[in-house]
């Protein structure tokens, strides 16, 4: 039972740190020594591989800075369990390596002794962000052949290949001097203020938002046919258990509510007290989880569609019943609570089920107790009420048709949302199964169809064994299914490429679309510096909107394609921001070497612009992974939460408009 209600989250975490790199020399022979890079990735990562197209990611290359009594022999060696598929973003075959990579690059000893140093540089990636590249720096010297002159600077000519350079050495010592970092307020940090943004205020609208699906959940449930029939018994089991004493009837229905409210509550803090926020994190991204997630609403689909029945062992029930029966006071009180919730599995298991998994969404420890306490509540309380004002009872609904056609509805919405989680692990093995219009076409089938049993078209064996095949739909059931096969209709341009905004958080990227006639405008930023961004938006009045990319970034070119053609955001960002895009992968050379020193202490030597931006990133905004988009003031102040990898156009509109709100105040 504690797995159907596994919740994921995608919580976003700042920096990262992904890859794991150890450095090794291994002198093979007296002419030859090998310079070996160990690396280990974190599952949904990966890291590419050598000699891709230089229009592509970031390859896996070798920089030699120093190289005395020794020279580079041969291209940087790729080992491990290479990956090749074909990129559509791209438009070729991309190479990349998971969970382990070996990198080996082979020097030649042309001196008595020998003393090379450099650094790898490599990209590496998820199906949701990209990290800026990385550099592992080695320094190694040793001896050579007895017999070999003395060592001498290779200097003299400049090798390069595609996978491996030797540069001219910039001199022993690196510059100290740090010109064009943090050289005015525009580079002091800000992460703090980001946070702010970041935390409080989403993490509230989160959990009242958590609240609020919990309330609906539990509303849906109360009407499902194995919930609403239990109210007038029990409530009138209370009453007739206190004949002469109503008050101490009201009391014991509040009572047996708030036992419904503990028992709810407890299983939400149960799950994450398991397993964790943490672990419950990662199962979002978790393949085989989600996959197992899709099933399992398949499952409580076909059993909402009348298939067969999903019930706990009647063992559980009949001892929890007797136990109950026999005690007396609060505990018997509870005890019926939690037969209620036995015998309700049945409707209620799979909405739970479901519920949990958007309730961890805000990434909060207290994400699924809050949810859980929204749906008791809802729950629980027409006990309560009804126990307080009996004669409401007589103007209730009876129990009927109708609740069956809650069930099968429900069924339809649980068969719509299992396709979002097989979709995740689709994108995930790059299977290409479930591609957007593939998802679309399963999606316009399953809302049709909800469409036409609502108006009466379409019936299942439930409606037969209710007794409801020859009665007219209620005029509110007509209303919901044109509504349903309208939306159906809605996503059908999306089968050649329409963006339908109102699916584009749920249907796959529209990079996954093999037909696509719908082409639109890219923003392209005019700038490419920040100070010089920054001096022209001040200049300007306006504010700033800081794009952290790469060339080699999937993702970002997958966020353009999605959301920056949209007529809405492109005139946002074209009319009302000054847009500086700052590209983390830039190789063009900086006039001097800057060292600075990072976040951890640790001493990093920047040597391109893309190295540049890449420091600007972590130290005044604290992430380091792309696409990366913060608004901000003509003071280098951010106006609001950043915003990263979604595909979703309202949201990143509503990160765009409260950057303009917070400006204009």
């Amino acid at each position: 039972m504690l797995v159907m209600l596994f919740a994921v989250v995608a919580a976003w975490a700042q920096m990262q740190d992904p890859t794991h790199f150890r450095v090794s020399q291994k002198q093979v022979s007296p002419t030859e020594v090998e310079v070996i890079f160990s690396g280990t990735i974190e599952k949904g990562w990966h890291v590419y591989s050598t000699g891709l197209a230089d229009d592509g990611p970031i390859s896996a290359t070798v920089t030699t800075e120093k190289a005395e009594g020794a020279k580079p022999k041969g291209k940087l060696i790729p080992k491990g369990k290479e990956i090749n598929t074909f990129d559509k973003v791209f438009e070729q075959n991309l190479r990349y390596f998971e969970n382990s990579v070996q990198f080996v690059q082979k020097y030649e000893i042309t001196g008595k002794t020998y003393h090379i140093k450099g650094f790898l540089e490599y990209g590496c990636c998820n199906d949701e962000m990209c990290m800026p590249p990385g550099n592992v720096e080695f320094d190694y010297q040793g001896k050579g052949p007895e017999d070999a002159p003395e060592a001498e600077e290779e200097t003299a000519e400049e090798e390069k290949t595609d996978t491996a350079a030797v540069v001219p050495l910039m001199g022993d010592s690196i510059a100290a001097d740090t010109t064009g970092v943090a050289t005015t307020d525009l580079w002091k940090p800000v992460i703090k203020e980001l946070q702010a943004y970041n935390g409080d205020d989403n993490q509230d609208r989160s959990l009242l938002y958590i609240f609020l699906m919990g309330i609906l959940g539990g509303l849906v449930a109360l009407f499902t046919p194995c919930v609403w029939p239990i109210i007038p018994m029990t409530v009138s089991f209370f009453l007739k258990r206190a004949k002469d004493d109503k008050k101490k009837g009201v009391k014991d229905a509040i009572t047996y509510g708030i036992s419904i409210v503990v028992i709810y509550v407890t299983l939400g803090l149960l799950i994450t007290g398991i397993f964790g926020a943490s672990a419950l994190n990662a199962l979002s991204t978790n393949a085989v989880f989600n996959i197992f997630f899709c099933l399992l609403l398949v499952v409580f689909a076909l059993s909402f569609f009348g298939w067969f029945e999903l019930t706990l062992p009647s063992s559980w029930t009949n001892k929890v019943d007797s136990k109950a029966s026999s005690t007396s006071g609060l505990l018997s009180i509870f005890l019926m609570a939690f037969t209620l919730s036995l015998v309700s599995f049945s409707c209620t298991g799979p909405i739970i089920g479901f519920l949990l998994v958007d309730f961890a969404t805000s990434g909060s420890f207290w994400g699924p107790a809050i949810g859980m306490l929204g749906f008791a509540i809802a729950l629980a309380l027409p006990f309560t009420l009804f126990a307080m004002f009996p004669t409401w009872l007589k103007s209730a609904p009876k129990s009927g048709g109708w609740m069956n056609t809650i069930k099968v509805v429900l069924g339809f919405i649980e068969l719509a949302f299992a396709l979002k989680f097989f979709s995740v692990a689709d994108l995930a093995y790059g299977w290409r199964l479930l591609d957007r219009e593939v998802f679309l076409c399963l999606w316009i089938v399953i809302f049709g169809a909800l469409g036409l049993y609502l108006i009466g078209k379409l019936k299942f064996q439930s409606d037969w064994e209710g007794g409801e095949m020859d009665k007219p739909m209620p005029v509110i059931c007509i209303m919901m299914g044109l509504c349903s096969i309208a939306f159906a209709i809605y996503m059908i341009p999306g089968l050649w490429g329409a963006p339908c905004k109102a699916v584009s958080a749920f249907a796959p990227p529209m990079s996954t679309q093999d037909f696509n006639l719908y082409k639109a405008h890219v923003v392209e930023a005019k700038y490419k510096d920040y100070d010089e961004g920054m001096a022209a938006a001040k200049a300007m009045g306006k504010p700033v909107m800081v794009d952290f990319t790469g060339f080699g970034c999937v993702n970002c070119r997958k966020m353009e394609a999605a959301v920056w053609t949209d007529p809405q955001v492109a005139s946002k960002l074209e009319n009302d921001y000054v847009l500086i895009s700052l590209f983390v992968d830039d190789k063009t050379p900086l006039a001097k070497h800057i060292e600075v020193t990072e976040e951890n202490g640790q001493k990093r030597t920047l040597r391109t612009v893309g190295d540049k931006w890449s420091y600007l990133q972590r130290s005044k905004f604290g992430a380091n992974a792309q696409p990366f988009y913060v608004t901000l003031d003509n003071e280098g102040n951010p106006l609001g939460p950043s915003a990263v990898y979604k595909e979703d156009i309202d949201l990143y509109m509503k990160f765009l408009n409260t950057g303009l709100k917070n400006y204009k105040k």
